[in-house]
This record gives C-alpha cells, structure tokens and sequence, in this order.
C-alpha cells in the first residue's frame, strides 16, 4: 500500500497534476463516511444525502 501511494505522489509531481490531489482527498473522506457508517445507526441518514 505504501508503495502504491509513493508511486502517486511521484507521478503526481513529475506529471505536475496537483490538481487530482483535492480530487482524491474528497474520494477518500466520501468512502471513509460510507465505510465507517455502513454498520451505525447513522446509515439511513448518510445514505439519503447520496
């Protein structure tokens, strides 16, 4: 995993694409709620926003 990530931040910076980081950053908070909610009382409400 970790090198999947050194891999990114490399091509990243040499492609000169930092416009995807704000893009990943808001991939990974909407998975993290979905992952994490899944299970909680607050599931049904989560699941209406989307």
């Amino acid at each position: 995993m970790m090198e999947f990530l050194k891999e990114l931040i490399h091509f990243l910076q040499t492609r000169k694409k930092y416009w995807l980081i704000p893009l990943l950053i808001i991939l990974l908070i909407l998975s993290l709620l979905i992952v994490f909610a899944s299970g909680s009382a607050l599931a049904p409400f989560i699941y209406t926003i989307f």
